[in-house]
C-alpha cells in the first residue's frame, strides 16, 4: 500500500468527522490511482462523500487504499472507461464479494456503480452490481444514501426494494429480461414485480454550479491541475454523440456565481488550470471568462482548454491560450465532405475550419489536432477524399502549423439517434487509406484501434448475456482475439458477434435499454434519425429502419 500517494494530496474541502455510527462505505476507480484522481467525476463524489458525517469513506484503486473498513456496508465504483470492468471484478475478488450480484448475500455490502458508461448502457454489467445511478450525481447520492439509512437493518432484498423506488436508482436484479431464443433478440424487459417502476428515469441536474476539482496533487496523470467544468453536455446534437444526446439539456456554469470564485479557489493551491466540457467555448460568457483569466495577476497560469468549436477559434483566443503556456488547440470536425457533416448534424464549413487555422497560426499556436470519423452511416468512399482535400487546403492555408488528423471509427450509441446503426465493415480499410494518402502531405495521422471500437460497439449496445462473455474474456486478456474466443466458446447460448456490432436494428425491436429512460423519448430520436437518413444518398437508404 503506497500512502505517499495521497500524503502529495492539497484538499479543497474539508471533510467532516464521521459520527460513531457512520456507514462504511468503499468508494473505488477501477483503475490506478494517477487516472482515478484525474477524473472529476471520481474526486466530486468522494468528497461529497467524505463532507458527510453519516458515512466513513475510504477510497480504493488498483495500486492503493485508504485503511478499508472490516465490513464495508457500501461499495461503490465511478467508471468512465468500458474495459476497467476487467479491474472491477479484480477489486471484488480481492474484497472477497461475490463478481455476481446474484451470489451475495447479507453479509456483503450493497455494490452500485455509476458514470458514464454505466448511465449509457448498464446491462452489460448489471449482473455485477446491485444498484446502479442512471445521470447525473448531484442529486442522485445524496439520495441513495438517505434511502440506505432508512433500510439499514433491513434484509438486502427489503433494501433493494426500497432503493428501487428513488428516481434514478436501478437494480437489475428486479427486471426480468425474456429473448425471442437464446441467440435471439429481446422479447421483453418487466419488472419482477407491480411495485417497481417498470421505466427508470436518468437523473438530469439542473443548477448552474457545476463541477471543479476539490483535490489537487502532483500525482495525477495531469500534474498538479485544477480542473472547471464550464459547460455540461453540448448544444450541436451531432447525431453520433453520447456526450450531447445523454446529457441534455445544455447548461452553462454561473461565471459569477460559480465560475470565477471556483477558478479563484483553485489558483491558489496551483498554477496550471483545465476548463473543462464538451464545447467550452459555447459558454455565453466565454471571452469575459478569458478577459478575466487574461489579467496580469494570472501571468504564470497554464491554461488546458478541452475541446472547442471550430467558428469559436479566434486570433485573440489563441493569442491568450499561446501566452499561458498552450501549444495546440482541439477541434472536432468528423469529416471533411459537406454531405457528411449535414448527415450528423455538423454546422460546419471548410471555410471555417481553413480560418480556425489561419487564426491559431497567427496567434502564436504551434499545432491544430482535427479529429475525425469513418464509417459513418451514409458515407461513401469520395467522402474520404473530401476529408483529404481538407486537410490539404488547411495545410496550404496555415504553412508552419503542424497538423494532425486523429480519426475513430463510428460506434453506435444508446440514446442517439444512431443507436439503432451497426459498426461499417468497410471502416477498417477507410482508416488506412487515410493514412495511406494524409502521411506523404506531412499529416500526422493518428488513428483509434478498429479491433478496440468493435469491442467498444459490442459494450455500448450489449445486453445481460454478454456478462457471461467479459467474464470470460477476464481470464483470456481484453483484445479482440479474447472476445472472439469467448464468443466461439458461448456458441448457441448468446448471439454472435456480428448481432451486437454490425447489425443495423430495426427500429421496432426492444432496445437492450428500452427500459431506462434517457433525456429525450424513442419517437425525437426517430425523427432526428429521419432527417439524418434524408441526406443519405439513394442506394443507402437504411430500409428496416
Amino acid at each position: 500500500m503506497t500512502s505517499s500517494l495521497f500524503t502529495a494530496e492539497r484538499l479543497l474541502f474539508t471533510p467532516a468527522t464521521p459520527e460513531t455510527n457512520a456507514i462504511p462505505l468503499i468508494f473505488a476507480f477501477p483503475n490506478e490511482y494517477t487516472v482515478g484522481i484525474t477524473s472529476l467525476g471520481y474526486q466530486v463524489v468522494w468528497a461529497t462523500l467524505a463532507m458527510r458525517s453519516d458515512v466513513q469513506v475510504s477510497r480504493l484503486f488498483t495500486d492503493t487504499s485508504e485503511p478499508l473498513p472490516r465490513q464495508p456496508e457500501i461499495l461503490g465504483f465511478s467508471i468512465s472507461w468500458e474495459l476497467d470492468y476487467v479491474n472491477i471484478l479484480n477489486l471484488l475478488e480481492s474484497l472477497e464479494i461475490p463478481i455476481r450480484a446474484i451470489n451475495r448475500d447479507d453479509s456483503h455490502p450493497i455494490v452500485f456503480g455509476g458514470g458514464t458508461v454505466l448511465t449509457a448502457n448498464p446491462e452489460p454489467f448489471a449482473d455485477f452490481f446491485d444498484v446502479i445511478l442512471l445521470g447525473d450525481g448531484e442529486d442522485l447520492l445524496g439520495n441513495l444514501i438517505e434511502a440506505y439509512k432508512e433500510v439499514r437493518n433491513a434484509s438486502r432484498q427489503t433494501q433493494l426494494l426500497s432503493l428501487a423506488q428513488i428516481p434514478g436508482i436501478y437494480v437489475p436484479s428486479l427486471y426480468a429480461v425474456e429473448y425471442h431464443a437464446v441467440d435471439g433478440g429481446i422479447s421483453s424487459i418487466k419488472p419482477i414485480s407491480s411495485d417497481i417502476p417498470a421505466v427508470v428515469q436518468k437523473q438530469t441536474y439542473r443548477g448552474n454550479t457545476l463541477s471543479a476539482s476539490t483535490v489537487v496533487t502532483e500525482k495525477a496523470a495531469w500534474e498538479n491541475i485544477y480542473m472547471v467544468e464550464v459547460v455540461r453536455s453540448c448544444p450541436e446534437m451531432c447525431r453520433f454523440c453520447l456526450a450531447s444526446y445523454l446529457t441534455l439539456p445544455f447548461r452553462t456554469a454561473s461565471l459569477e456565481g460559480s465560475l470565477i470564485p471556483a477558478i479563484e479557489k483553485g489558483l491558489q493551491v496551483t498554477n496550471r488550470l483545465g476548463l473543462l466540457g464538451a464545447s467550452v467555448t459555447q459558454h455565453p460568457e466565454f471571452e469575459t471568462l478569458l478577459d478575466y483569466i487574461s489579467q496580469p495577476k494570472y501571468d504564470d497560469v497554464r491554461l488546458s482548454i478541452a475541446s472547442v468549436r471550430t467558428n469559436t477559434v479566434t486570433e485573440q483566443l489563441a493569442k491568450t491560450l499561446a501566452k499561458r503556456d498552450t501549444r495546440s488547440l482541439t477541434i472536432a470536425v468528423e469529416s471533411g465532405s459537406a454531405k457528411v457533416r449535414q448527415i450528423i448534424n455538423k454546422k460546419l464549413h471548410n471555410d471555417e475550419i481553413i480560418q480556425a487555422a489561419i487564426n491559431a497560426k497567427a496567434g502564436g499556436l504551434k499545432s491544430l489536432k482535427l479529429y475525425g470519423m469513418v464509417g459513418i452511416p451514409g458515407e461513401e468512399p469520395e467522402d474520404l477524399d473530401a476529408t483529404v482535400g481538407m486537410m490539404r487546403s488547411i495545410k496550404k492555408a496555415a504553412p508552419g502549423l503542424r497538423l494532425t488528423f486523429g480519426c475513430s471509427t463510428f460506434v453506435p450509441k444508446s440514446h442517439t439517434p444512431f443507436q439503432w446503426f451497426g459498426v461499417n465493415r468497410q471502416a477498417e480499410k477507410r482508416l488506412q487509406s487515410l493514412q495511406k494518402q494524409l502521411k506523404p502531405q506531412g499529416i500526422e495521422f493518428r488513428p483509434e484501434s478498429y479491433n478496440w471500437s468493435i469491442i467498444q460497439a459490442l459494450i455500448s449496445r450489449g445486453d445481460r448475456r454478454i456478462s457471461q462473455l467479459l467474464e470470460l474474456t477476464r481470464n483470456f486478456g481484453d483484445s479482440l482475439g479474447s472476445y472472439k474466443r469467448a464468443f466461439k466458446q458461448l456458441k448457441g447460448q448468446i448471439p454472435d458477434l456480428d448481432f451486437y456490432v454490425h447489425s443495423h436494428w430495426s427500429h421496432e425491436q426492444i432496445l437492450p435499454w428500452s427500459h431506462l429512460q434517457g433525456p429525450l423519448p424513442q419517437s425525437t430520436l426517430l425523427k432526428h434519425l429521419a432527417e439524418a437518413t434524408s441526406h443519405f444518398p439513394k442506394e443507402l437508404q437504411p430500409l428496416n429502419l
